[in-house]
C-alpha cells in the first residue's frame, strides 16, 4: 500500500501547489492561460487526494485499529479533498469564466495555507501518522524500498501529466467549439 500511497499523497499536494502558484499569476498579472492549466489540473489532483484518503484508510485499519482516525494529518488531508471539490464545483457551477477564475483563484491560495500544516503536522502535534520517512538529504527506509517508491512515484508523475494534457485538450475543443479565443 506504500507504494500507492506515498506517491499519490505527493502528488495531490504538488498538484494543489501547482494550482496555486498559478492562481497568484492568475489575480496578479491576469494571465487567462494560467486558468487553463489550473483548471485542467485539478481533476487528477483530486483523483489523487482520494487515492490517498482511501489507501491511507486501508493501511490504517490493521495499523490503528480502525478505518479512519481524526488524526492532524488525516484531517488536514481531508481538508485538502474539500478544497478540490470546491475548486472543481466553482468550475461547473458559475458561467463567468472570468469571475470562477477568480473565485478558483481564492480558493486555492486559501486551500495553500493547509499545505504545510499537511506536511508539518506529524512534527507539530502528537499524532497517529508517523513523521516523513524521506526528506530531501536523508531517507530512514532501505533503498530496496526507496528505489520501488521512486519508481511508482514517476509511473504517477506520468499517469497525472496524461490526465492533465487529455482535460487541456478537452477544454481547448470547448473554448474552440464556442468560437473564443480565450477564456
Amino acid at each position: 500500500i506504500m507504494y500507492v500511497h506515498v506517491p499519490a499523497a505527493w502528488i495531490s499536494l504538488g498538484i494543489f501547489s501547482l494550482i496555486s502558484v498559478l492562481s497568484f499569476g492568475i489575480i496578479i498579472f491576469k494571465n487567462k492561460d494560467f486558468s487553463l492549466i489550473t483548471k485542467s489540473l485539478a481533476p487528477s489532483g483530486f483523483v489523487f487526494n482520494i487515492i490517498a484518503l482511501v489507501t491511507g484508510s486501508i493501511w490504517g485499519k490493521p495499523t490503528w485499529g480502525t478505518w479512519w482516525a481524526w488524526d492532524a494529518r488525516i484531517t488536514s488531508m481531508l481538508l485538502l479533498c474539500i478544497f478540490y471539490i470546491l475548486y472543481i464545483l466553482s468550475w461547473r457551477i458559475f458561467e463567468d469564466s472570468k469571475n470562477v477564475s477568480k473565485l478558483t483563484s481564492i480558493i486555492s491560495i486559501l486551500g495553500l495555507i493547509n499545505l504545510p500544516i499537511i506536511k508539518f503536522s506529524v512534527n507539530w502535534w502528537s499524532t497517529l501518522h508517523q513523521p516523513a520517512s524521506i526528506s530531501l538529504t536523508k531517507s530512514a527506509i532501505h533503498s530496496s524500498m526507496l528505489y520501488p517508491l521512486a519508481i511508482m512515484t514517476a509511473a504517477f508523475v506520468l499517469f497525472s501529466t496524461l490526465i492533465f494534457l487529455m482535460k487541456y485538450n478537452t477544454e481547448l475543443i470547448k473554448i474552440k467549439n464556442k468560437g473564443l479565443d480565450r477564456l
